[in-house]
């Protein structure tokens, strides 16, 4: 972005500059992000550096509003601790946060699949509480899946699915009929995918990347069922959850095929060596789309029939 190289050099300097408390930690990149370059910052924080043009609106999103929900997430997530300002070294805002212990997804695996499952719905039960109306919005998610038949179209017709591509069809089409979400707006997370959550000890542990955070329908989160837990375990995930009905979790399974189809290609980008491509997305997004198949709607959900419950912050 603007020519500006992020390098230890422009990190260190940029601490000695406006938080020399800190300049004296360890610096060590660390592999992997999309809107923003991370760099480990001692054994408890993170440096996040914008890359993109749209980063620094993500990082003002992280640091309005992940100090009011994080005190009532069960799950550790990156909260601000410092605001970097603009400077003649580097022409836009920056970050410090907490770090979050733990391995990202992508590049390990799920072996307490149960646990995870009872982790995940915890943390989305206290996370999807009615938003207030100035929460943050969407212009490409939150909407129903009817509104995405675009992206799913292209991401469809972009991965090579071989024999299992009527079945991914008929999944999208049963979502674009579900009914529509009759709730108000909840908090979302709005970007959970393998990256975007860190194991320890074979479970779930921590939660990152918020910066897509915004108000919607709670589908765009709970399709996190198959992208994240381990096959077998969505049912029991939902059973815990226990607020989503059929027409929720309808919603919900399509759009995780479309976000697994967007993980396989990004996968093959990366194969590829282009721009923004994700080795490890592919395998990750070829999993889930298994999972999402093997599902089975045919068990009645937890609240079928039942409006669904929201809960307003005091």
């Amino acid at each position: 972005m603007d020519g500006v190289e992020i390098d230890e050099g422009l990190v260190r300097s940029l601490l000695q500059e406006q938080h020399p408390d800190l300049a004296g930690l360890a610096i060590r990149e660390v592999a992997g992000g999309w809107d923003n370059q991370q760099w480990r910052l001692g054994d408890e924080l993170a440096v996040r550096m914008p890359r993109t043009e749209r980063a620094p609106d993500l990082l003002r999103k992280e640091r309005r509003w992940l100090p009011v929900l994080a005190p009532r997430l069960p799950l550790p997530v990156p909260t601000p601790v410092r605001i970097g300002e603009p400077s003649a070294r580097f022409p836009k805002p920056w970050t410090i946060m907490t770090w979050v212990p733990g391995e990202p997804l992508d590049s390990t695996s799920i072996s307490r699949g149960d646990h995870a499952a009872d982790t995940l719905a915890g943390f989305l039960r206290a996370l999807h509480v009615e938003a207030p109306a100035e929460a943050p919005t969407s212009s490409d998610r939150g909407a129903h899946p009817k509104n995405c038949t675009d992206g799913f179209d292209h991401f469809f017709q972009a991965v090579a699915l071989g024999g299992i591509a009527d079945e991914v069809r008929a999944v999208w089409d049963d979502a674009v009929a579900a009914p529509e979400w009759e709730g108000p707006p909840a908090w979302l997370h709005g970007d959970l995918h393998p990256a975007n959550v860190v194991v320890s000890d074979g479970t779930l542990s921590g939660v990152i990347d918020f910066g897509d955070m915004f108000a919607g329908d709670p589908a765009w989160d709970l399709a996190a069922a198959w992208l994240l837990l381990p096959a077998g375990t969505a049912s029991r995930f939902f059973d815990a959850y226990a607020h989503a009905d059929g027409a929720t979790i309808r919603r919900a399974r399509g759009l995780a095929a479309l976000k697994s189809l967007f993980l396989v290609l990004m996968g093959q980008n990366g194969e590829r060596g282009l721009p923004g491509g994700k080795p490890t997305w592919g395998p990750a997004g070829r999993a889930a789309l298994d999972r999402v198949l093997t599902f089975s709607l045919g068990r009645p959900s937890p609240c079928e029939g039942a409006a669904p419950t929201h809960r307003r912050y005091p």
